[in-house]
């Protein structure tokens, strides 16, 4: 087998069997007399991209013959839990070997990407310099293999997910974390989903070829899409150049893009309880619908485990004290308040998470926030368990559904999975 590996079988999917057949093929290729090892795995908010079973299958594979440890790439998340990683990566691989990322302190500055180049990709919009950044980890650790393990599937931020995103905003720090997402925001997240190439996407990956290229690392990208409304591994791309990237966007962008013939007027998008506990991870329910929804449409979003706004805590105070405001008023709170202006990750995160009163959003969580506290941030409140009796989700599809009083709703069970769009408003923002 040549190097890249890029294997690709949407009629059959491939198996957890065949799958380790191609790491097999990786560990010939590229880890054979590798001593040390990190691996960069997503956390579990990854948790249906098989980085879980392919990081668990390289531990237990080269354990033997190798220092292995593993720096989850969490960009600002939470550190995860015992219970998380026992989920995620299974039971046979000690804790001890899980390092957190900590993206406020844990940084080295490798360098930058000029504030002439950021104002050419946002059109004139900003002009400052971004840091290219990464854990101290992963440039001081003399590792002969760095393995970056993910899945692409559109995203809100940058187009497409993964790649370089997982080292210099999973593994990064502040400066390029605010800035990145800040520019994705300002030069509008509908023209970013779903793309290939964008303006975030092109700062990173010229960051990285141009400061981490003397960094042995090694990409393992998958991509699932549904088969027989189940999730199935189609698509596994290993290599180290971005032709390794493209060829996994082209899978995604037919597998987790629908682009529907009509706008949807009214949606219900559960968020998995183990998955989305935070408005933060939570909104891709917004973000991933928004140019699918109708002018006056409703979302509904069915967030049983929702506990909190934000996943780091100055973040979320920053929520609470300015709310889902229209993009207009939030970009007006940067230029006002300083805090805001040096958390620009949460700036951009107001503007994704709004829906610029087009259409009306409620969120409907446990008992872990509060009607007051949903409402503050300018979302509409229905408690999950009154919710659910009107929309029962086991009795939904995912796509079109008819009630039984004839009603006609729009169902995501997983946001995280896809994005959705009108056919005509998609290809409109091109």
């Amino acid at each position: 087998m040549t190097y890249p590996i890029h294997t690709v079988d949407t009629t059959n999917g491939i198996s957890d069997q065949q799958l380790t057949v191609l790491l097999d093929e990786f560990i010939k290729q590229k880890a054979a007399n590798a001593k040390r090892i990190l691996i960069l795995p997503p956390d579990i908010t990854r948790f249906y991209s098989k980085a879980g079973f392919i990081s668990a299958y390289l531990y237990e594979k080269l354990k033997d013959q190798a220092e292995i440890y593993f720096l989850p790439a969490l960009g600002t998340h939470d550190p995860m839990s015992d219970a998380e990683i026992d989920v995620m990566f299974g039971k046979k691989i000690p804790k001890s070997l899980f390092i957190p990322h900590k993206w406020r302190t844990d940084v080295k500055k490798l360098g930058e990407v000029s504030s002439a180049r950021i104002n050419e990709l946002s059109e004139g919009k900003l002009d400052y310099s971004m840091d290219v950044a990464v854990n101290k980890l992963v440039d001081e650790g003399n590792w002969d293999l760095i393995v970056s393990v993910g899945q692409i599937v559109p995203h809100e931020v940058i187009g497409m997910a993964n790649y370089t995103k997982n080292i210099l905003v999973g593994t990064g720090g502040s400066d390029t974390i605010h800035k990145s997402h800040f520019l994705g925001a300002v030069y509008g997240m509908e023209r970013i989903m779903g793309r290939t190439s964008t303006p975030v996407r092109k700062a990173l990956n010229e960051g990285y070829d141009q400061y981490l290229s003397h960094l042995p690392i090694e990409f393992i990208l998958t991509v699932l899409g549904k088969k027989e409304n189940k999730l199935a591994l189609q698509g596994v791309f290993c290599g180290a150049e971005e032709e390794t990237y493209v060829e996994a966007c082209k899978l995604s962008q037919k597998l987790n893009l629908s682009l529907l013939a009509k706008p949807i007027k009214k949606a219900i998008v559960y968020l998995e309880p183990s998955e989305f506990k935070t408005t933060w991870l939570g909104n891709k329910a917004i973000y991933r619908t928004r140019m699918a929804m109708a002018d006056a449409g409703e979302l509904i979003i069915l967030a049983p485990a929702l506990h909190r706004f934000g996943e780091d805590m100055e973040i979320d105070a920053l929520i609470r004290q300015y709310g889902y405001r229209t993009t207009d008023e939030t970009l007006q709170a940067v230029k006002a308040d300083k805090q805001l202006a040096n958390n620009l990750s949460a700036a951009a995160h107001l503007i994704h998470g709004t829906s610029d009163n087009r259409f009306n959003i409620t969120y409907c969580p446990g008992d872990g926030v509060s009607r007051a506290e949903i409402e503050s941030v300018n979302y509409q409140y229905c408690h999950y368990d009154d919710m659910v009796k009107k929309y029962p989700i086991e009795t939904l599809q995912n796509g079109w559904n008819t009630m039984p009083d004839g009603e006609e709703i729009f169902y995501v069970s997983n946001p995280a999975l896809g994005l959705w769009s009108t056919e005509s408003g998609f290809n409109g923002t091109n």
